[in-house]
């Protein structure tokens, strides 16, 4: 494949039922689509638990995990991918009935499930320095095949040599093997962060409250109505991205694109105003997703970064149109750097903030229209505009992540999203979180990707 490509890969991988490609290859990275332990025939595969053995003998997020992995070797190997050596980013989706909405809306995050046997069988594959890692519990109804528990998405860029770099002084070690940063050129790409000191105090006394896991420079004292939680996780969290960027070589002024994982939409708001002071000119593209299930008792966010390493040959680029409605947050449009356009949050919103009415069904009409259909049209119209001003089109959209507060909504949404693709689709992860989202009536986030040809 020429370096101006871009093309769909196809492995050995179950053929899959939605208009998405396996992976995507483009610009030397390969973005692989969301893999489920499904055959897409009849459901859960047998060999992942699906032939009805007992599920006290066996562990069912091993076996899912084994088959998620073996298919995701072969399609990165119909790639030119090592799976052990060439993973860059890793996206890891694990369902849980907990947290519910309502506990999430009281800032609990904790999902109540351990992801240790996806980890055993992860390392069987994936070999240090291991790839940046992100792992997110989700609602029990998630994902898209009926028994599936386990998701896993990523980014691969081909030919090996990533140097991987341990947590500088000052910052915790993650539990679960992952590198907190991945240099590969010009990269960096850095680990989902969380609020904790991998270490906390669920034996010991605490003056600051009840046991928790949260770093003690992250907290509050709940005794005095003074202070934020999420203010003060949110800056905790960026000074240890900050530091963490620095070992590797980065600065965050150089930050291109964040995700940002919150517990809940309520804690947007606090989220934004730190924000403001980290990033006060030029921000890097940002998508920002609630409801997600964290890996620390008490987290409320976590933040993921890709950036551009201080020697980068190649310069982050601000994107801006006025044929886009303008985020009414603190994020452009989108960032170009390199070959690859990074699209900010894109959901149903104008730029109040608020749901457009060209979107809303009339209420004396309620019959009339299909919202999930006009919310995508309205998404892509926008995305359109954004990646002519960079360079690029629709069409060459290489990767996206889809968060729905309701499944309801997923097959007019997806119809309308594959008209716009005539060739080969994007890589695609589709998952249900829950809603309302940080704009009431919005149906769906989109974390797009897009590939820009060199002229």
């Amino acid at each position: 494949m020429a370096q101006n490509d871009r093309v769909a890969v196809w492995g050995g991988e179950p053929k899959p039922l939605m208009p998405y490609s396996p992976a995507i290859a483009a610009g030397g990275w390969v973005f692989v689509a969301g893999q489920l332990a499904s055959d897409f025939v009849s459901g859960l595969a047998p060999e992942a638990g699906g032939d009805g053995r007992n599920p006290n003998s066996y562990n069912h997020l091993e076996l899912q995990s084994r088959y998620v992995l073996q298919n995701l070797e072969e399609t990165l190997k119909a790639a030119g991918c090592d799976i052990g050596t060439d993973i860059v980013r890793i996206y890891q989706w694990f369902t849980s009935p907990h947290p519910t909405i309502e506990e999430f809306s009281r800032g609990n995050s904790w999902p109540q499930i351990s992801i240790t046997p996806y980890l055993r069988t992860r390392d069987e594959f994936v070999h240090p320095p291991r790839p940046a890692s992100t792992g997110m519990g989700i609602r029990e109804s998630g994902l898209l095949v009926n028994k599936t528990i386990l998701e896993v998405d990523m980014i691969a860029i081909p030919g090996g040599g990533s140097v991987g770099f341990e947590v500088p002084d000052g910052v915790a070690s993650p539990l679960a093997g992952y590198s907190p940063a991945i240099r590969r050129g010009d990269w960096i790409f850095c680990a989902g962060e969380i609020p904790v000191d991998w270490s906390g105090d669920f034996n010991q006394p605490n003056n600051m409250g009840p046991p928790s896991g949260i770093a003690p420079d992250a907290r509050i004292n709940p005794y005095f109505w003074y202070g934020s939680e999420i203010e003060s996780q949110t800056d905790f969290v960026l000074q240890k991205l900050e530091k963490i960027v620095n070992s590797a070589g980065g600065s965050m002024k150089n930050t291109v694109k964040a995700t940002v994982y919150l517990a809940s939409p309520n804690d947007f708001e606090g989220m934004e105003r730190v924000w403001k002071q980290w990033f006060p000119k030029d921000p890097p593209a940002r998508v920002v997703i609630p409801y997600m299930g964290l890996g620390g008792m008490g987290s409320r966010i976590e933040i993921a970064l890709k950036v551009l390493a201080d020697d980068a040959s190649i310069k982050k680029e601000t994107i801006e149109t006025s044929d886009a409605v303008e985020p009414p947050w603190h994020e452009p449009q989108a960032v170009k750097a390199g070959d690859f356009l990074f699209m900010s949050t894109a959901m149903a919103y104008d730029e109040m903030g608020n749901l457009p009415k060209s979107v809303q069904r009339h209420p004396e009409f309620p019959w009339y229209k299909q919202p999930p259909k006009l919310q995508m049209e309205y998404l892509m119209e926008n995305t359109a505009a954004i990646c002519e001003a960079a360079g690029t089109s629709l069409e060459n959209i290489v990767r996206r992540q889809c968060f729905h507060d309701d499944f309801t909504h997923f097959q007019q949404s997806i119809e309308q999203w594959s008209t716009y693709f005539p060739g080969d689709r994007p890589a695609s992860t589709t998952l249900e979180i829950g809603g309302p989202l940080q704009v009431p009536g919005a149906q769906f986030i989109l974390d797009l990707i897009a590939y820009v040809p060199p002229k």
